[in-house]
């Protein structure tokens, strides 16, 4: 059994997901693309659950299931983005070229400090994974059972939107038009829906360990991001910019988050 209490486990992540960033700071200056730190947050869920896995004291079929859907989320999302970020190495995203301009003339020390948020954010987010590896109990509940269910058939809806807009891309003659395939005529951002989902899912799961309640900031953190911060706001100003009209057509007729019926744009 292992010796480890949670608050021992909670800092062990804060410092190897700090680990991961400054390495990850170091090899992005080297490359001088700091883009990477998006697929390198979305793997760091993954290895941390995985330290959890191998030190927390919880019920092992519990910690594994919890690894395993975790694995299969993070993995996929930093698979994807870092194809993109490779398709379009040097370049980097927009946001970090901003971000670039804001840090000057002290552009990596701004770096530093912004990865750094960016592994904080992964410890943080990361406990309903360690209070659901902490679960003792032998059985596994139908409410973590419900939960596991919501967080899988969301990842399944993600990585389906996910290959529906990559597919419309990949042709050359949609350049200039607006996604309005599968599960995009009915959300304008599906995959954003979905992660949502995903989370929500963790902490129904997370919701059957001690304290599992308190980790309800975790689903409602990354749904604000979503919704006002780097998530809508940022996708929507970028395709107003590329698409202009067609895509203001689109804001007309279809839901901004929630999949639902299309609209008359009258």
């Amino acid at each position: 059994m292992s010796s480890f209490t949670g608050i021992q486990l909670f800092i062990l992540s804060l410092f190897f997901c700090s680990g991961i960033m400054v390495l990850t700071w170091a090899f992005a200056i080297k490359i001088k693309n700091y883009s990477i730190v998006d697929a390198v947050w979305a793997a760091s869920f993954p290895l941390t659950v995985l330290c959890f896995f191998l030190l927390a004291p919880g019920a092992l079929d519990r910690r594994a299931f919890i690894l395993a859907v975790v694995s299969a989320w993070g993995f996929r999302l930093a698979l994807m983005l870092g194809r993109r970020i490779r398709a379009h190495h040097p370049k980097e995203d927009g946001r970090y070229l901003a971000l670039r301009e804001k840090y000057a003339p002290q552009v990596e020390r701004g770096f530093l400090e912004f990865f750094l948020i960016q592994g904080l954010s992964v410890a943080f987010l990361s406990v309903p994974f360690l209070m659901i590896s902490l679960n003792t109990s032998p059985e596994i509940s139908l409410l973590e059972w419900v939960g596991l269910s919501v967080a899988v058939l969301s990842l399944f809806g993600e990585a389906l939107a996910d290959h529906q807009a990559n597919r419309f891309k990949a042709n050359p003659e949609n350049a200039k038009k607006v996604c309005q395939e599968g599960l995009w005529r009915y959300s304008r951002h599906p995959n954003y829906f979905f992660e949502s989902c995903i989370w929500w899912g963790y902490f129904i799961v997370a919701l059957d360990s001690p304290w599992g309640w308190t980790t309800v900031y975790c689903p409602l953190s990354i749904l604000y991001l979503l919704l006002k911060v780097t998530g809508i706001p940022m996708a929507e100003a970028q395709s107003l910019k590329s698409r202009g009209e067609a895509f203001r057509e689109y804001q007309k007729t279809t839901s901004a988050f929630i999949p639902w019926f299309v609209r008359s744009s009258k």
